[in-house]
């Protein structure tokens, strides 16, 4: 069962590192983590950048105008292809690496 991982963000340089770290801690890994930012102009996506390549494929995303946090998950929940469909806020985090195992 694919799970589908959507984290919406706008200056969330801050926090999305910490956010990612708690997904790839998971030890259930058919997940796809599906980021879409409002146009960030801190280090946002440098930083989701940075992690791309560790998430091995699995993540993908997108920096365009939106209108609020609201329509940047729906264009989220639109790009994916997962059987089950998460929100994890850019600064949120799962507390344990067996969340993502459970919902499955």
């Amino acid at each position: 069962m694919k799970i589908s991982v959507i984290t919406a963000t706008w200056n969330s340089g801050v926090t999305i590192g910490q956010t990612l770290e708690s997904v790839l801690r998971q030890g259930y890994r058919d997940v796809e983590v599906i980021v879409i930012d409002g146009q960030s102009t801190d280090n946002t996506l440098d930083i989701v950048r940075e992690y791309e390549g560790r998430f091995e494929g699995r993540l993908r995303w997108i920096s365009e105008p939106d209108r609020g946090l609201y329509d940047a998950m729906n264009k989220g929940i639109a790009m994916a292809t997962g059987d089950v469909v998460g929100i994890l806020n850019s600064d949120d985090f799962y507390t344990s690496d067996d969340v993502l195992e459970r919902v499955a």
